[in-house]
């Protein structure tokens, strides 16, 4: 029987297929490394896009908050107008009832 190869070259490519048998299988932890980061990645921006969509629709009318002290300083002055007519301050009428329990 005669051999197709010397002894020395079927020994560099039997040592050629290890190499490139621990090379694929390092190839393929690697990109199964690469995916998992991948999915952890995708992870944090789904729960990062939730909480900036929350963020955004919390703050979406933040703007109107620049008027709500001159609202509120009118709300008090009208309540006072109020209060001082009621208890007969106002215009010197006095819509209340007489305390004697009397017709006035």
């Amino acid at each position: 029987m005669t051999r197709a190869l010397s002894d020395d070259t079927q020994v560099l490519w039997w040592v050629t297929l290890g190499v490139g048998l621990v090379v694929a299988v390092v190839v393929v932890i690697l990109l199964q490394l690469l995916l998992n980061a991948v999915g952890a990645v995708e992870r944090n921006v789904i729960t990062l896009w939730d909480t900036a969509t929350t963020v955004a629709r919390n703050t979406a009318t933040s703007w109107q908050l620049d008027s709500t002290g001159d609202q509120l300083d009118a709300l008090k002055a009208e309540a006072l107008r109020h209060d001082a007519l009621l208890s007969g301050g106002g215009d010197g009428s006095g819509s209340r009832p007489p305390s004697g329990g009397g017709t006035p």
